[in-house]
């Protein structure tokens, strides 16, 4: 399925948010993109708009086309539970977030890449969809071959100052990560408000 490959600062401004962690960009342009910028950050956004926009940060937070990102809100609307939280539970607990939150990977794009090609083993096995659903108590560790480790182990030295969040463990010596439980809302700080995005979706 095709990903998102345009101008990632572009898409920052336009949310005001670091999205792709380019926070330096936001902080010499704090308005959106385009020659009507500055009165765009003025202009009074209406429901639908601020549901549509909070999706929308989402949804190229984590990498998703729509109709993923429908998928899984549609996923998590038949679970029980707050669908909101459901929701990011299940876009948290994807393969290449995962591989990205060990810190196997600098970026999303990166962990899905390394996927994608192989690079990573589930519990033994190599797993190359991207948006496969980790449990609790499994095992991700690279491919045994010394191009997947290296991948991993320079993933690891240039994710020094990225906190490993609680949810996982990594061994960084046996290059080894481990799922120890299901991250709650708190955990995931998320980005946008998952509430509007419900919302947006059951009209």
């Amino acid at each position: 399925m095709a990903r998102y490959t345009g101008p990632r600062v572009r898409i920052s401004r336009r949310f005001g948010i670091p999205i792709f962690g380019d926070s330096k960009y936001l902080e010499r342009r704090n308005y959106p993109p385009g020659v009507h910028g500055p009165k765009a950050a003025r202009r009074k956004l209406t429901d639908y708009a601020l549901g549509l926009m909070e999706k929308q940060k989402l949804r190229y937070y984590y990498g998703l086309q729509e109709r993923q990102f429908r998928r899984v809100y549609e996923q998590a609307l038949r679970r029980r539970g707050v669908t909101g939280e459901t929701m990011l539970q299940i876009l948290e607990m994807r393969l290449d977030n995962v591989v990205y939150r060990l810190g196997f990977a600098p970026t999303r794009p990166a962990a899905r890449q390394m996927v994608t090609h192989g690079h990573i083993r589930v519990n033994g096995r190599k797993v190359t969809i991207p948006s496969y659903a980790v449990k609790v108590g499994d095992v991700i560790e690279p491919k045994d071959s010394d191009v997947s480790r290296q991948l991993v182990n320079r993933g690891l030295e240039s994710s020094t100052g990225r906190p490993v969040p609680d949810w996982v463990s990594v061994n960084r010596d046996a290059l080894r990560g481990v799922v120890m439980r299901v991250p709650t809302r708190d955990e995931i700080q998320p980005i946008a408000n998952e509430q509007a995005v419900v919302e947006f979706y059951s009209r």
